[in-house]
């Protein structure tokens, strides 16, 4: 979040992990050419004797799904938890937060979990990988998604368009009701047709739920992958846990 926090970019040190992932794949740099690449790579790391003003260490077996509840990634709680109320935030962010309840219609000390949704999307530069649409088709192979909800997937390239067909998510998706589009931005950012009804609320894997982010005043709940299949087939809110 990098933006958020004033930066035009932010960097991440590589590892070895992503190392093994890009070693071997289309454009990757050859046989011949990986070494020298892996330590160039490695270059681009903090110096040893670096400080910084903080350090935040995050324990993430110990973390509960998390979904946005107002109109920016910060307004987040887990999804057993209930909707914040604006006097629990410091002066300069209770107007803030104020107008996000009014914007999503929600109401503080309420559950997050459960209440309902008509739209559900997957995909984006976010979390439109492979292993993402796998998660999905995870969760909802065998079931269907809700009657009252409308489901989009979207492969975040061809090529993990490609490969979805070649493993036979496209037929898990399509079995489950969900809609499997062509790669691009889609419902993310209201791209094209791909839009939200006003009004509706939206539960979605992408990165950004500012106001009418989706379409002129939707709502937007943001949320894993996972979590947005589960609530698909509930047609609410819904921890995946029972789905996985």
């Amino acid at each position: 979040m990098s933006i958020e926090c004033g930066a035009r970019a932010g960097l991440v040190a590589p590892d070895q992990v992503t190392f093994a992932y890009l070693k071997g794949r289309p454009q990757a740099p050859g046989a011949d050419r990986w070494d020298a690449a892996v330590k160039h790579w490695s270059s681009f790391s903090s110096d040893a004797d670096c400080s910084y003003d903080k350090v935040v260490s995050i324990d993430l077996d110990t973390l509960e799904p998390m979904v946005t509840w107002g109109t920016n990634p910060a307004q987040t709680v887990g999804i057993g938890e209930n909707i914040p109320s604006p006097e629990q935030f410091e002066t300069n962010e209770r107007a803030v937060a104020v107008r996000a309840l009014e914007y999503t219609k929600l109401t503080a000390r309420q559950p997050l979990q459960g209440t309902p949704v008509e739209w559900a999307f997957v995909g984006s530069c976010t979390n439109g990988r492979i292993e993402d649409l796998r998660i999905v088709a995870h969760v909802l192979k065998g079931r269907k998604v809700s009657q009252s909800v409308t489901m989009y997937v979207v492969p975040g390239s061809e090529a993990v368009m490609k490969q979805a067909q070649e493993e036979g998510l496209v037929q898990v998706f399509e079995d489950a009701g969900a809609q499997f589009r062509m790669p691009g931005c889609s419902m993310c950012l209201a791209m094209n047709d791909d839009k939200v009804p006003p009004g509706k609320r939206c539960i979605s894997s992408s990165n950004r739920n500012f106001m009418g982010r989706q379409g002129p005043d939707s709502i937007t709940h943001l949320a894993s992958p996972a979590t947005v299949a589960a609530s698909a087939i509930r047609g609410a809110i819904t921890s995946p846990a029972e789905y996985l």
